[in-house]
């Protein structure tokens, strides 16, 4: 009988043990993702039925993410974009829904040639979230304030909003020298 109750004590350990295991796996995942997606990991969770959908989509973003060759612009090309900016930001004064509209494709162009898919709006967003969580909502801000100025929806003070958060990712994107994963 005692043996029994020895059995019984050491599953009853065994299942405990292997409960609080998982818990904490569970709790250095949810927050390795905080870390790495900031403000989009509650967008995302507010956007989901359930913490654990929300999760999986970030994991899989990380996936995806990490089969990209992501990779830092040479110094010619930084240069060259860097040119292409302050010309962009000049024609502001003289045509600034013109000036959003090239920022944007501005900034489009440095994703696809540091190797980012660029083909729709979600997917630029889905793979910015790994490495630029943190300038992720400009983006989303100055693209809308362009959707806006398309269809003469904008002021110049939004237009102007939209270039100062376009910069942010496009400087981000121009000045990082590490790998994206």
């Amino acid at each position: 009988m005692t043996t029994l109750i020895w059995v019984a004590v050491v599953a009853v350990v065994v299942v405990a043990l292997v409960a609080v295991g998982y818990l904490v796996l569970q709790q250095r995942r949810r927050d390795h993702l905080r870390e790495r997606f900031g403000p989009e990991y509650e967008r995302i969770v507010a956007e989901h039925d359930n913490r654990r959908d929300a999760e999986q989509e970030l994991l899989d973003r990380e996936r995806r993410h990490a089969d990209l060759d992501i990779h830092p612009l040479t110094e010619e090309s930084r240069d060259t974009y860097a040119n292409r900016w302050t010309e962009v930001q000049e024609r502001f004064v003289d045509a600034p829904g013109f000036a959003v509209t090239e920022a944007d494709q501005l900034v489009t162009a440095v994703m696809a040639e540091r190797g980012y898919p660029t083909e729709n709006y979600e997917e630029r967003l889905s793979t910015l979230s790994v490495g630029h969580a943190q300038t992720l909502d400009h983006y989303r801000t100055a693209h809308e304030i362009s959707g806006r100025a398309a269809r003469k929806e904008a002021s110049t003070e939004d237009l102007r909003q939209a270039m100062v958060h376009y910069r942010a990712l496009f400087e981000e994107l121009l000045q990082e020298t590490t790998r994206g994963r």
